[in-house]
């Protein structure tokens, strides 16, 4: 564990990080596009790695600060106040789950090949689970299969909103293994598909919200048609594969919340900052407004609530697990996903017309996170989850 002296040094330098380093790339990013960056991006992770802060989620002997789940939070929030934050010290998603479970469940040799080199931030990687036809609140329903043919898998089916396909080095893919399993959820498993293998197909990026993004700011729709990949390419135990999902998935929504926390911050500062130079008449401030101070309380409120409901679940997981913080995970995905909600929401109308161009960031975030209230689990989900939970105690059947 990292000495709370320690931790405040680093988080200090990461804000230092994102003040001379990260903002000022903003303006670029909206008016042009990621693309526009890639040669700015590249010289800032080298920057990054320079000052100490690169992979600071991995252990030190693969690159990284050997932070906790909750030390790690802590810095996601910080990086959460960009776009451009995580990617910058090489821990976005879905790289940053990828290399969790490769870290935990991989083998040497899965580790030197892709483990490393994604740590190095060398390759990006994705992760291939939903299927169209099938609904994503309901993993376990797959069609995507991964068939034995000697000492290969043999891989058929259909993927979308495969997040960071594009330019992806591999994908970690979710497929049925084990059909006659008699229990659902040790029917699949999860594979190592290297995205230049015969059979793995990139049909598109996805437009989401009227923007179909590019690299790591994508998500694509994958066909796998008799892709080829050998059996050592499996991540842990065959008929494993939800296991290493939920093991993903809950740190991974850690990293979530806190990132949206960081996206709070800052639109809460954005939208103090407008309330207290915007003028309804001369000299009157907008911030004068009672609805515009309540907006301003309301989010403070929800934003320190949400903090420390994720902090205390990111130190659950630390000392127990994640299976033994599956309550307080769904607590805080659907919980931290409204405020993030809500927040953006009061910070665009602070701003009147110009909270909806794209010369702030506001409308950026309102597109790309209204997706928050769904992906890794819809709210609703989440939600039933924790009542089911309380009502136990009352002798409720929850399979009601």
């Amino acid at each position: 564990m990292t000495t709370d002296t320690d931790l405040n040094k680093i988080l200090q330098s990461v804000r230092d990080f994102m003040r001379d380093e990260v903002y000022p790339l903003e303006t670029t990013l909206l008016r042009e596009g990621f693309r526009a960056l890639l040669p700015a991006l590249a010289e800032k992770r080298q920057t990054a790695k320079e000052r100490g802060l690169w992979t600071p989620h991995l252990p030190r002997e693969f690159g990284g600060l050997g932070l906790s789940l909750s030390e790690f939070a802590r810095v996601s929030e910080e990086l959460g106040r960009s776009p451009l934050g995580h990617y910058l010290l090489n821990c976005n998603a879905p790289d940053i789950g990828n290399m969790e479970v490769l870290l935990k469940y991989g083998t040497q040799a899965q580790k030197e090949k892709y483990l490393r080199p994604l740590a190095r931030g060398e390759i990006r990687s994705c992760f291939a689970m939903t299927e169209p036809e099938h609904a994503g609140s309901n993993p376990v329903w797959l069609s995507t299969t991964a068939a034995k043919d000697g000492n290969d898998y043999v891989i058929n089916g259909h993927k979308w909103f495969a997040s960071a396909a594009d330019g992806a080095a591999f994908a970690v893919v979710m497929a049925v293994t084990n059909a006659d399993a008699e229990r659902p959820h040790q029917r699949a498993s999860q594979i190592i598909a290297p995205t230049d293998t015969p059979g793995f197909r990139r049909v598109r990026n996805i437009s989401m919200m009227g923007d179909a993004g590019s690299d790591f700011l994508s998500h694509a729709e994958i066909v796998f048609e008799d892709c080829r990949v050998p059996q050592s390419n499996l991540l842990g135990a065959e008929g494993q594969g939800f296991v290493l999902a939920q093991e993903r998935l809950g740190p991974g929504r850690i990293h979530h919340c806190m990132r949206w926390i960081g996206i709070c911050e800052r639109a809460f500062d954005m939208m103090c900052e407008h309330a207290a130079k915007r003028e309804v008449a001369p000299g009157k401030p907008l911030a004068g407004r009672q609805i515009v101070q309540h907006w301003i309380a309301e989010s403070r409120a929800e934003i320190h609530a949400s903090r420390l409901m994720v902090l205390d679940a990111a130190q659950k997981i630390d000392r127990e697990g994640a299976h033994a913080a599956r309550v307080e995970i769904s607590l805080i995905k659907f919980f931290v996903a409204g405020v993030l909600q809500r927040v953006l929401d009061r910070a665009i109308q602070t701003h009147g017309a110009l909270g909806v161009t794209d010369d702030t960031l506001l409308s950026f975030w309102y597109r790309h996170e209204r997706a928050a209230r769904i992906y890794d689990g819809p709210d609703e989900v989440h939600k039933t989850v924790v009542a089911r939970h309380a009502l136990r105690k009352y002798g409720v059947d929850v399979s009601l």
